[in-house]
């Protein structure tokens, strides 16, 4: 996966807690393993009316924030089924971080193994954020996450992260990626075990 990089964008927000899976990327479209092509279904059922044309309404329809790497919704984002399509039509649309008080466990962690930072922050803080863009719809935010920081026009805020995790975001490292890391060590042990128990092998 690629490299975490800072990231300045404006943030589209979606006022809603409990936004789960199936919202993010609707059943219908679980068919495929391939990565591409999910973000054009990304909230299918609040960007598209029910003959198929866009929501002018929902804030990802709008012009404004048609190039933002960065979404911010309320509690509980990517609750419901542990289905990794939800990041990937994320990351997809081109959404490479998302801010909200609190995420789905399983969620949380496959956006980590995607390339997507998933920031936590107090729920005070996360709406006064929204109301700031309420006010201010073509501010951007920047996102340093070498620095563990979010900038605002105004104001700057910290945030937490796990340092393996951080770490594995910034040097755009995979489950597949740190497996890699230890092929000399796997090497090694086959070679190790090809002499042990060498009758497996034949």
């Amino acid at each position: 996966m690629d490299k975490f990089q800072k990231i300045k964008s404006k943030a589209p927000f979606i006022e809603l807690i409990n936004i789960d899976t199936d919202m993010i990327i609707p059943k219908q479209f679980l068919t495929t393993i391939k990565r591409d092509g999910l973000g054009e279904n990304l909230f299918f059922e609040m960007r598209f009316k029910e003959d198929g044309s866009l929501n002018s309404d929902f804030i990802l329809n709008k012009s404004r924030y048609a190039d933002s790497k960065i979404l911010i919704a309320l509690d509980n984002f990517g609750c419901g089924s542990s289905r990794e399509h939800a990041p990937w039509a994320l990351l997809d649309y081109g959404i490479k971080c998302v801010i909200a008080p609190s995420f789905a466990d399983i969620f949380y962690s496959n956006c980590f193994k995607n390339g997507i930072l998933p920031i936590a922050l107090d729920r005070e803080i996360v709406v006064g954020i929204i109301e700031f863009i309420k006010n201010n719809p073509d501010a951007k935010i920047e996102i340093d996450l070498e620095n563990q920081q979010i900038t605002l026009p105004h104001k700057k805020f910290k945030f937490e992260i796990d340092s393996f995790k951080k770490k594995c975001l910034l040097e755009g490292l995979d489950d597949i990626a740190l497996t890699l890391l230890k092929k000399n060590q796997i090497s090694a042990h086959e070679d190790e075990k090809r002499k042990t128990t060498y009758w497996l092998y034949e």
